[in-house]
């Protein structure tokens, strides 16, 4: 299981500027299906990869999927040198974003976000408007199914004056 409040608390202890995405965001927008990971874009900045790597190497990250001989170091450079990262920590699943299909960078989600207490912590998450959109362009069979509850969950949203 992925503790999702020790990740979240992980990242903001060490002050990273992140954007919760994916299934964890369609969670705090009240979506019923669950997620298995914590999906995140990450902001590229020199400082920002410094806080990144500070706050996950406690966690004994590990490339989830990848043969455990392969040898893998946790540091400002290997974030430097790559974008995109699905890790095993132990606290749980988390995949790093450097860059997410139909929003961009952490720099171009900046006006889809609101911030959101989710799992105990505050932290700025994607909107509903740009979840779908990001989940539409994702198009995997699991995001498709989860866009129909996302836009109910809008329209009920818009029919009750909450947006």
């Amino acid at each position: 299981m992925t503790d999702f409040p020790g990740l979240l608390r992980a990242l903001r202890k060490e002050k990273v500027r992140f954007i919760v995405v994916g299934g964890a965001a369609a969670t705090a927008h009240g979506s019923a299906r669950l997620t298995l990971d914590l999906d995140v874009v990450y902001s590229r900045t020199p400082e920002n990869r410094r806080r990144l790597a500070a706050a996950i190497a406690p966690l004994a990250p590990a490339l989830r999927g990848a043969p455990e001989s392969l040898p893998f170091v946790w540091d400002e450079r290997t974030i430097r040198s790559g974008l995109n990262f699905s890790l095993s920590t132990s606290l749980g699943a988390l995949d790093l974003l450097g860059e997410v299909a139909g929003g961009g960078r952490y720099q171009n989600l900046g006006n889809d976000t609101e911030t959101i207490h989710v799992f105990g912590v505050d932290c700025l998450c994607v909107n509903l408007d740009a979840l779908i959109r990001l989940k539409r362009a994702a198009g995997r069979r699991k995001d498709l199914e989860t866009i129909a509850e996302l836009e109910a969950i809008r329209e009920e949203r818009e029919k009750t004056g909450l947006r």
